[in-house]
């Protein structure tokens, strides 16, 4: 079944949308290190092939590139290709139809994030495979599908970017996404302070005023 899906910028490798993990038993941070690491040698390297599958532990990574941008999904290793790839596909033609013109403009990191909604709907469709429409689409003829190269993804990843490394990115940017929710929260917390002190401090001279006027000088 489809796990995870990301859209990036092949020139870059900046990240333009991802599907948003509905799945919270499984950790998948690590998978998503090693799609945006294939993303930043697809921007560093030669041209790299329009459509690949790699092996990742129990999974397959499956991109196709097309008008420069980058579609990837990471599948369980027993999900046919030939639906991993009609699905990426039908995110192609949907994601190029709603935001051709501003592809090759956008500065910042998941600039199309609301493209999620139609990621889900579409990963539905292809969760099950014994559905009579994900049948019939892969009985349908596409010779090109075979003629994909499968490679493993440690061979990508190359010397210095082993999945070591990958992992110890993994570690970091959990821990610095911890370290800014904390920031965000005191930030908040002290907002707070600041917004009520002064209505705080009226109260209290107000109550002190009264204690004296009723109780201290009566």
């Amino acid at each position: 079944m489809v796990k995870l899906t990301l859209i990036a910028r092949v020139t870059d490798g900046l990240p333009l949308a991802e599907g948003l993990d509905s799945d919270k038993e499984q950790d998948l941070e690590y998978y998503k290190q090693q799609a945006k690491t294939l993303f930043k040698k697809m921007s560093s390297g030669p041209p790299p092939p329009s459509r690949m599958s790699y092996e990742s532990g129990p999974y397959y990574l499956h991109y196709l590139i097309e008008g420069g941008v980058c579609y990837l999904t990471l599948c369980d290793r027993g999900y046919p290709k030939k639906l991993a790839y009609q699905y990426l596909e039908e995110l192609q033609r949907e994601f190029f139809s709603q935001n051709q013109s501003q592809i090759e403009t956008v500065a910042r990191p998941y600039a199309f994030i609301k493209f999620d909604t139609f990621i889900q709907k579409t990963k539905r469709l292809y969760l099950d495979t014994r559905t009579q429409r994900n049948l019939n689409k892969m009985n349908e003829e596409l010779a090109e599908v075979q003629q994909i190269m499968t490679r493993n993804i440690q061979e990508v990843l190359g010397q210095g970017e082993k999945l070591d490394h990958v992992s110890r990115m993994s570690s970091n940017l959990s821990m610095e996404s911890k370290k800014y929710e904390r920031r965000a929260k005191d930030l908040s917390r002290q907002a707070l302070i600041k917004k009520y002190m002064p209505l705080a401090v009226v109260l209290g001279l107000v109550l002190l005023f009264i204690f004296f006027r009723y109780y201290v000088l009566a």
